[in-house]
């Protein structure tokens, strides 16, 4: 594990997640704005739902990439800030393999792949309600300073 890991049981590293999760989207607007929601948090892992509106269909009324590819980002930074370390992406690339529909609910799955220093890489696939896939997402992360919830550390 990483340096940046939290010490504890998998059950506090959880908890810990979950309340930097809640601290986020509140005021992630964005995420909001698109019609995301956390279906699932953990140490190092997200998940996140949108369902395709018809304002976000594209001229061939598929769904934009950019739409899918916010999901995956979202669900990538909910995911490398689960320790509670300010992380921001330093780069990110999307492989579209399916197209989204209208009305279609997208899950994007962000898993931590490694964790060296500061420095992290994380793989998200995008998918429908069938399971089919939609998109890979893998996105480089970098740790800056301070913590996305003061004091939740130290937190029962």
């Amino acid at each position: 594990m990483g340096e940046h890991h939290p010490a504890g049981s998998p059950e506090e590293a959880r908890a810990l997640a979950e309340r930097v999760a809640s601290a986020m989207y509140t005021r992630d607007r964005a995420s909001q704005a698109l019609g995301m929601h956390i279906v699932r948090i953990g140490a190092g892992h997200a998940e996140l739902s949108m369902r395709v509106r018809a304002d976000m269909l594209n001229g061939h009324l598929t769904c934009h990439g950019g739409f899918i590819f916010s999901l995956a980002d979202s669900a990538f930074a909910f995911a490398c800030n689960s320790y509670n370390l300010v992380t921001v992406a330093s780069g990110c690339t999307i492989e579209f393999v399916a197209p989204a529909r209208e009305n279609d609910l997208l899950v994007a799955v962000a898993q931590e792949r490694s964790v060296s220093g500061r420095t992290g890489v994380y793989d998200i696939e995008v998918t429908n309600q069938d399971g089919a896939a939609i998109a890979f997402f893998r996105g480089k992360s970098y740790r800056i300073k301070g913590h996305v919830i003061d004091g939740a550390d130290k937190a029962a």
